[in-house]
């Protein structure tokens, strides 16, 4: 029986690729709660600069490799290119219980950082290649909800430090990535909307030619430019929220890590959770009356970051701070929901991987940044001030996108 023709297996696969997405954000996010357990073994980590560089080289590494990854992803068997990435990122999670030195943890996690690139745009273009209707936003929307599971498990990372110890946790995550591969083996299957040419079947990577035809059709449109500031602004707070919420929860509320590192985790969870499937299926009903209804959807989304970052920056009891986390949620998750069905209003089926491998360079970029500049932040007390301006660019990204971005149709199929 070929499961691939069943009218179910669109929705199976994005739930496959949701376990995969899980596994990949607990397994980066989990090192940025386990710091104060880490500490007593790896003295390095005491200062949140040398922290903030652990995690930004995980940032820069994985954003030079993610356009490579979309290539790469336009041009081979995506499952393949899944599983392995999965084995590999999940593998250097297991290694990393071993180490001894902060240098060994910086060399791991530049590894990881290439194997976990590889992933994103293979999945998410995969999931566009099954869903092409109505239900495509909501498909991503769902997928993206399994990153944000995997970011509040991963700030469990500290409870199990803190129960058993460092070491544990990620051998035990590590192994749970391994043995899913496995799983994935038996039951993903590849999908090509494009029917690829005689010359293009006889050469897999398609050549520099084809390399070159990609980045032009991309970096050649007004509209793919727009979209990759839109894109890179949200990803300033976006990191920001992801690798120092914990430090702020624990700073701003006076709580321990071990405390802070899952109430800060679960909340940003849950709320987009709410935001990702809300702007999933608002964004594929508004799109069937307008074709800017996905742009409307991520434009709402977010400008609810932007009163978000405030309560964060400038809150100091319970009420603004975990309010704040909880809008910023809602409000990314509208605007995560709908970034790849966006692209795909935009960008033919043959370059999609490629285009969100770029947009996923600028973002990580962004990210990178602020992540070394929060450490800095941090370290001089101003991590709740610093934190709160960010939401200036936020705010010039919804206004270019409202008045640039005007798609022709719901879904463009040819270059």
């Amino acid at each position: 029986m070929n499961i691939q023709n069943k009218s179910w297996y669109p929705w199976l696969v994005v739930a496959l690729l949701w376990v995969v997405a899980l596994l990949n954000y607990m397994d980066r996010q989990m090192l940025s709660t386990m710091k104060v357990a880490m500490m007593g073994d790896i003295r390095e980590l005491e200062t949140a600069e040398n922290f903030g560089r652990l995690m930004a080289v995980f940032l820069w590494i994985y954003g030079l490799m993610s356009p490579m990854a979309g290539l790469i992803a336009d041009r081979i068997n995506r499952k393949w290119l899944i599983v392995g990435s999965l084995a590999v990122w999940s593998f250097v999670t297991l290694t990393m219980g071993y180490c001894t030195s902060f240098n060994q943890l910086y060399v791991l996690r530049a590894i990881m950082g290439v194997s976990e690139a590889l992933y994103i745009p293979a999945g998410l273009a995969l999931i566009a290649d099954y869903h092409r209707g109505n239900t495509r936003s909501l498909a991503v929307g769902i997928h993206m909800t399994g990153l944000y599971v995997g970011q509040a498990l991963g700030g469990f990372g500290a409870t199990v430090a803190h129960t058993w110890s460092w070491q544990i946790a990620f051998h035990s995550f590590g192994l749970i990535g391994i043995v899913y591969s496995l799983i994935l083996i038996l039951l993903l299957r590849e999908k090509r909307v494009v029917r690829e040419t005689p010359k293009a079947a006889g050469n897999p990577m398609g050549g520099l030619a084809s390399v070159k035809h990609s980045l032009g059709m991309l970096l050649g449109t007004v509209s793919f430019w727009v979209i990759l500031f839109y894109f890179a602004a949200p990803s300033f707070p976006g990191w920001a929220i992801k690798n120092w919420l914990p430090t702020l929860f624990s700073e701003s509320l006076g709580i321990d890590m071990s405390r802070a590192g899952p109430m800060s985790t679960i909340t940003i969870a849950f709320s987009s959770f709410i935001g990702v499937i809300a702007g999933g299926i608002l964004a594929d009903r508004w799109i069937m009356r307008n074709l800017r209804g996905r742009i409307f959807t991520g434009a709402i989304g977010l400008s609810l970051t932007i009163p978000a970052l405030f309560f964060l920056g400038f809150g100091n009891s319970v009420v603004p701070i975990v309010g704040g986390g909880l809008l910023f949620g809602i409000g990314y998750g509208m605007f995560d929901a709908n970034n790849m069905p966006i692209l795909c209003q935009f960008v033919s089926p043959r370059h999609r991987a490629a285009g969100y491998g770029l947009m996923n360079m600028t973002g990580v970029f962004a990210g990178a940044f602020i992540t070394s500049w929060l450490g800095k932040s941090t370290d001089a007390g101003n991590l709740g001030k610093d934190l709160a301006l960010l939401a200036i660019p936020v705010a010039l990204a919804v206004i270019l996108q409202l008045g640039t971005l005007k798609p022709r149709v719901a879904d463009k199929m040819e270059d």
